[in-house]
């Protein structure tokens, strides 16, 4: 057999051994390597200075969710998050909420921990990832300490939250579309089309949240104007507060709302 063969031969043999240790190995150090329909993800705790330690999703190189673990699995860890929470606060609540893209759960959980009159459904595409958010996420932790899913206000349908909010006949207080599409944060929810189908599909006190993941200035910030531009012609009201207001030309979790009703949220954040 040529040289240039054998080595080919044993740099393969090699690589198959790596892959099939990885797991393994990722294990030894504290990481989860778990199968999923986008990719590989990666299940890991970490210690932080200022709030202890944190658990992180990764899903094929991008974090996907964070949380806190122990006690405080149900709070906010992510200020996009807190800033949701703040919304919500100011709208006066919400009797029901559809929450798209469950990932590691942090908002649904924070739902039925601090709100008890609300009916919280949760549409995610990916059944790995619901396994995931029951096994490493704290879910089965959550219907342990609040019995919401026996009570029947909190439910989650694995389907993909596009196709489930067309089919629905039913209308919420608050849609939150918190739904990870790589380079297209927001999918088909930010055309023409789905502004007007979210829309039907809340109720007149109705607010929708979602997280734009884009820069504030520059190229890239596209998507963000693109979405403001596209909802400002559906909804009576739209606002964005920033993750990163200091450093507009870096990507930042940027909190979009649009309703038909004036809420109190500071003037320099109102687009429309």
């Amino acid at each position: 057999m040529p040289k240039p063969l054998v080595a080919l031969f044993v740099f393969v043999c090699i690589l198959d051994v790596i892959i099939l240790l990885l797991p393994r190995l990722l294990r030894l150090r504290g990481v989860d390597m778990i199968r999923t329909k986008f990719g590989p993800a990666l299940v890991f705790d970490s210690p932080t200075d200022e709030v202890g330690t944190v658990r992180l999703l990764n899903v094929r190189g991008t974090f996907q969710s964070v949380s806190f673990v122990g006690d405080d699995y149900a709070e906010l860890a992510c200020m996009y998050h807190q800033y949701f929470a703040e919304v919500l606060d100011i709208a006066g609540g919400a009797d029901s909420a559809l929450v798209i893209g469950g990932g590691g759960f942090s908002f649904p959980k924070w739902l039925v921990a601090h709100c008890p009159n609300t009916r919280i459904d949760v549409v995610e595409v990916d059944p790995a990832i619901i396994r995931i958010a029951h096994q490493k996420f704290f879910l089965d932790r959550l219907e342990e300490d609040y019995h919401a899913e026996r009570d029947g206000r909190f439910r989650v349908e694995c389907a993909d939250g596009w196709a489930y909010l067309r089919g629905s006949d039913r209308r919420w207080d608050l849609v939150v579309n918190d739904a990870f599409s790589g380079k297209r944060p927001l999918g088909p929810m930010r055309t023409d089309a789905g502004a007007r189908i979210i829309h039907e599909h809340l109720t007149e006190r109705g607010i929708y949240l979602a997280n734009v993941i884009c820069p504030l200035e520059g190229r890239r910030s596209r998507t963000l104007e693109e979405t403001v531009r596209t909802f400002a012609e559906e909804f009576a009201h739209v606002y964005v507060i920033p993750e990163r207001p200091e450093d507009p030309r870096h990507n930042g979790d940027n909190v979009f709302v649009a309703c038909d009703r004036e809420l109190a949220i500071a003037r320099q954040y109102r687009r429309k």
